[in-house]
């Protein structure tokens, strides 16, 4: 017994004050917040006012709020399969014996520890429909370069853009270390039986990147919902809420309208929506990730 409470002494003194920063800094703002959500507060009152779930009810019968979910979702499915299916693709080539190999993986990488307002600032020069560099590129074509952030019709994809271009060297290093790890005798096996090289990729190398691809999956799923950077100095959300998401719409509710309650709502439901999808891709990743 007292060797067993020594035992758990030293646990407690090696978790606890780990735990106790985490109870501090996650689970307690969830806890405040979700406090917030049923009150009414401009953030300016010394302190909040019970409003029961009058956020909630808001949110719910404002058809505004469902395009902001409908945009959300769009923006998340856009990025999500991009960013995975473009990195496997680049990771592949990349993991090919090419001269400046390293270079190119350098290259590719940089777009994501670049600042996400220095990216935005880069890509509002590129996307400019009078000198940015992709008219000059789409004028040769015959193709007039349409107003990419100033239209309701391509604000969004603009931003997915940026998100793609911006994610897909990330997805594609996480890849390239998956592959490099892979077993060679499988595929020399696969080889000397006869199977082609589409036929080794989708039995031998997708089943055993599996779980390379539930990780890049679940963390681009949940950087995406909470994407916001780009978005605030390339659309400002607009025009209208043609490229409003669930992060910036929190945003605005608290920062811009002043209305606290409101914006704890939104936050609640954004929590709601991550935790109801990583719980599906967790049921689906028992029955189709492979581990060896």
């Amino acid at each position: 017994m007292q060797r067993h409470g020594k035992d758990y002494l030293l646990f407690a003194a090696l978790v606890g004050p780990n735990l106790a920063l985490i109870l501090v800094f996650s689970y307690w703002p969830v806890i405040y917040n979700f406090y917030l959500s049923f009150t009414s507060w401009d953030m300016i009152s010394p302190s909040p006012t019970w409003a029961g779930p009058a956020a909630y009810g808001e949110l719910f019968t404002s058809p505004d709020f469902g395009h902001v979910l409908l945009n959300t979702l769009k923006f998340v499915a856009l990025i999500v399969v991009g960013a995975v299916a473009g990195g496997l693709g680049t990771a592949m080539v990349l993991n090919q014996r090419l001269v400046g190999r390293g270079l190119v993986r350098t290259v590719s990488f940089a777009p994501h520890i670049v600042s996400g307002a220095a990216i935005a600032t880069l890509w509002l020069f590129i996307l400019d429909p009078s000198f940015g560099l992709l008219r000059a590129v789409l004028e040769p074509l015959g193709i007039t370069s349409p107003q990419w952030t100033t239209s309701s019709h391509y604000s969004l994809y603009a931003l997915v853009m940026v998100y793609l271009w911006k994610g897909v060297g990330f997805c594609a290093i996480i890849y390239v270390a998956g592959l490099q790890n892979l077993p060679s005798d499988l595929f020399e096996a696969a080889r000397l039986d006869g199977a082609g090289s589409w036929s080794r990729f989708r039995y031998i190398t997708l089943p055993l990147l599996s779980p390379v691809t539930y990780f890049l999956v679940v963390t681009s799923i949940i950087g995406t919902f909470q994407a916001y950077d780009v978005t605030a100095i390339m659309t400002g959300g607009g025009p209208g809420i043609s490229s409003t998401t669930l992060s910036w719409f929190i945003y605005q509710k608290a920062f811009q309208a002043s209305d606290a309650g409101v914006a704890a709502a939104a936050a609640m439901i954004m929590l709601v929506m991550l935790l109801a999808i990583t719980f599906l891709l967790t049921r689906f990743a028992e029955r189709r990730v492979t581990y060896q």
